[in-house]
């Protein structure tokens, strides 16, 4: 679990549940579900992303990568989505959110870690291509100021080439196709199931839905190829998880969405 340490040390006196969080992040929304799931109340520490709030000496000092979210609790610092959806699911026992086969737990599992893996490299590059090309142009002295705040070696990165239009088309390739091939894959298993791991709702799910709505709603993704990728977000859609763990945070019109067309 990626616990940290925090410089600021104010956030150690907080008592209950605090999250660091903002209405676009797709790792935040993960969250947010995973709370509403449970039923958990929680303060809200709303950042706004596209004006910079998060990139502070204030927030660094809680969060070293400067990204949400940030969940406290009892004046204990998590980092990683991945790792605070797990935590909330291991310390909050009901409802569980993870399947009791432990064959299917190792399905969920290999879904959460993949969701991981591919978000800087696949997610936020497709999503910069097709939609933030243009809005993610810094200043010089805001590049600068960010490689003083920042030390994370992917993130540096990303934001190097996202600030000077420098990715190549072969990386935009690569995005692409890891998303075809990740979308692809889930289509075959939920032909069969309505979840990603095993015959219930789990953390699996609640880490692959928020790829999936960021890219139809700032990417323009296309999902018609994969009905029953559709199907499972028309069943999540439903839930009121996410109507009030995504859509009540969403700071954006929404975009007319193929999942709709399902039927």
């Amino acid at each position: 679990m990626a616990v940290v340490e925090p410089k600021t040390q104010s956030v150690k006196s907080f008592k209950g549940l605090h999250l660091y969080h903002s209405g676009i992040s797709n790792c935040a929304m993960r969250v947010r579900i995973t709370l509403e799931e449970k039923g958990l109340e929680w303060t809200s520490h709303h950042l706004d992303l596209v004006n910079g709030e998060h990139l502070t000496e204030e927030y660094f000092g809680i969060n070293p990568n400067g990204v949400v979210p940030t969940l406290v609790h009892d004046g204990v610092v998590i980092i990683e989505s991945q790792d605070i959806i797990d935590y909330l699911d291991q310390t909050y026992s009901t409802p569980p959110l993870r399947p009791a086969n432990s064959a299917a737990e190792s399905v969920m599992l290999d879904w959460m870690a993949r969701s991981s893996e591919i978000h800087v490299k696949a997610v936020k590059t497709y999503i910069y291509d097709r939609k933030m090309r243009h809005a993610m142009k810094k200043s010089d002295a805001e590049n600068e100021r960010y490689r003083e705040l920042q030390s994370n070696k992917e993130l540096l990165d990303f934001h190097k080439k996202s600030s000077q239009n420098a990715f190549s088309a072969a990386e935009l390739e690569q995005a692409e196709q890891i998303l075809n091939d990740s979308f692809a894959e889930a289509d075959e298993i939920l032909a069969g199931a309505n979840w990603l791991a095993g015959d219930q709702f789990s953390l699996a799910d609640i880490a692959w839905i928020p790829l999936q709505f960021t890219l139809e709603q700032l990417a323009n993704y296309e999902y018609s190829r994969f009905p029953n990728v559709l199907a499972w977000v028309n069943r999540i859609k439903s839930r009121p998880s996410f109507q009030n763990g995504v859509l009540k945070w969403w700071p954006m019109p929404l975009q007319t969405a193929p999942a709709q067309k399902v039927g």
